[in-house]
C-alpha cells in the first residue's frame, strides 16, 4: 500500500470534492436545464480529470505531478466558467470554490515534485 503524506491526502480530497461538486452541479444543470453547453462540458472534463489525478495519485503514479498540472488548469478554466452564473446560484457557486481549492492543491503538490 502507498504511504501517501498528509498533503497527499488533502489533494485527493479536494480533487474528489471537486469531482462530487462538477458532477452534482452537472445533474442540476440537466434537471433545470439553465446552463449553456460549453459551461456543461467544462463541469464534466473538470469532473473527470478530478477523478483521473486523484486515481494517480492514490496508485503512486510517476505521472501524479503532471496530472496535478493538468488538474490546476482544468479546474481554474472550469471555475471561470462557472463565474458568471455563480452570482445567483449558490450551488454553482460551491462548485466553482470547489474547483479554486482543487486548483490549488494540486499547484502545491506540482511544485513540490518540481522541487523535488
Amino acid at each position: 500500500m502507498t504511504h501517501m503524506t498528509s498533503e497527499m491526502q488533502a489533494c485527493v480530497q479536494a480533487c474528489m470534492d471537486c469531482h462530487r461538486a462538477c458532477t452534482e452541479m452537472m445533474m442540476q444543470c440537466m434537471k433545470m436545464g439553465n446552463c449553456d453547453s460549453n459551461a456543461m462540458k467544462m463541469m464534466m472534463d473538470c469532473a473527470q480529470m478530478c477523478q483521473m489525478c486523484a486515481d494517480f495519485m492514490m496508485r503512486d503514479s510517476m505521472m501524479s505531478p503532471k496530472m496535478c498540472m493538468m488538474c490546476e488548469e482544468m479546474c481554474r478554466m472550469c471555475a471561470a466558467a462557472c463565474e458568471p452564473m455563480a452570482k445567483n446560484d449558490s450551488m454553482m457557486m460551491d462548485c466553482m470554490k470547489a474547483c479554486m481549492a482543487c486548483a490549488e492543491m494540486c499547484k502545491t503538490m506540482a511544485m513540490k515534485a518540481k522541487a523535488a
